[in-house]
C-alpha cells in the first residue's frame, strides 16, 4: 500500500490551498517538492480551525485517507479567539480535544503521528500578553507527545530560536504566519525531524 502522509492544522498548513491545489503556498508544498517525502501526501489544513474543529472533521479529512502518518499542528486559534473574538479555549478543554484526535488515531489506523507546535512569534506587546494562554496549550503538546510517544516538531522554538539571527519580519509578518523564507526553514526542519 502507497504511504500517505496527512497534513493537518489551520491556516500555517492551509496556506491556501484552494488557490494553490493540492498543496498550498506554505511549508507543505516546500516538503513535496524536496521530493523526500514518499508515497501521497495531503494538506488537510483549513484556516482558522481550532482543535475541537479537528475533532469534528477528523474522520473525513484524516483516517478517510488511510494514512500511514499524521503531522498536526494546531492551538494558535485557541489562543487567538480569546484575544480577538472574547471567545477561549481553557488548557483542559484543549488538552481533552487534542486527546481525542490522538486516541482516535491511535485506536483506528496504524498511522505514526507527528505533534507539531504552533508558533507565535514576538510581534508586538499585545501578542506578548498571548503568551499567558499559548503557552500552557504549546506545554500540552509537548507532554502528550512524551505520553503517546510520538514524533514531535518544535516548530515554536525552533522559529523563536531563528530570529536571534534573522530579522522577525523576514519570518512572519505578523507574528502568527510565515513568509515564504520562514515556511522554507519550517520544511527542512519537519523534514530532518523525520530523518528524510
Amino acid at each position: 500500500m502507497e504511504e500517505a502522509t496527512i497534513f493537518v492544522g489551520a491556516s500555517f498548513t492551509d496556506c491556501e490551498r484552494q488557490l494553490f491545489p493540492p498543496y498550498g503556498n506554505g511549508f507543505v508544498r516546500n516538503i513535496a517538492s524536496s521530493g523526500r517525502l514518499p508515497g501521497k501526501i495531503v494538506n488537510a489544513g483549513i484556516s482558522g480551525n481550532r482543535v475541537i474543529d479537528l475533532v469534528n472533521r477528523w474522520d473525513t479529512d484524516v483516517l478517510a485517507h488511510n494514512p500511514t502518518r499524521v503531522s498536526v499542528v494546531i492551538g494558535l486559534n485557541d489562543t487567538w479567539r480569546r484575544y480577538d473574538s472574547n471567545d477561549p479555549t481553557s488548557v483542559e478543554d484543549f488538552e481533552e480535544r487534542y486527546r481525542t484526535i490522538i486516541n482516535r488515531t491511535i485506536g483506528e489506523s496504524t498511522a505514526e503521528l507527528v505533534l507539531c507546535e504552533p508558533t507565535l512569534l514576538p510581534l508586538n506587546s499585545q501578542m506578548e500578553q498571548w503568551r499567558e494562554d499559548f503557552d500552557p496549550k504549546i506545554e500540552v503538546i509537548q507532554r502528550l507527545a512524551k505520553e503517546f510517544g510520538t514524533k514531535f516538531v518544535p516548530f515554536n522554538s525552533f522559529l523563536n530560536d531563528k530570529t536571534k539571527e534573522i530579522p522577525v519580519l523576514e519570518l512572519s509578518e505578523d507574528g502568527i504566519h510565515p513568509t515564504q523564507l520562514g515556511h522554507e526553514l519550517v520544511a527542512n526542519f519537519w523534514l530532518e525531524k523525520m530523518g528524510l
